[in-house]
């Protein structure tokens, strides 16, 4: 699967997860979701991107999940 379409999917949960006033809280949510919803293919896709892209387009808490609770 195309980063592109990964960075736009984990975007969306971001969003969604943006309206909890709990930054910390938003962040396990957003990576309890991926891990759940998310193949390992997507998932790795995306770690990958983060490590050497750093993330680059994605939301900032979506970043933060992947690096603070997301591991493989």
């Amino acid at each position: 699967m195309e980063v592109e379409k990964l960075i736009k999917m984990a975007n969306q949960i971001g969003d969604f997860f943006e309206a909890n006033p709990d930054a910390e809280e938003a962040k396990v949510e957003i990576a309890s979701h991926l891990k759940k919803f998310w193949n390992s293919i997507m998932i790795k896709t995306l770690v990958t991107h983060v490590q050497q892209q750093q993330g680059q387009g994605l939301h900032p808490k979506v970043i933060a999940a992947i690096q603070q609770h997301v591991h493989l």
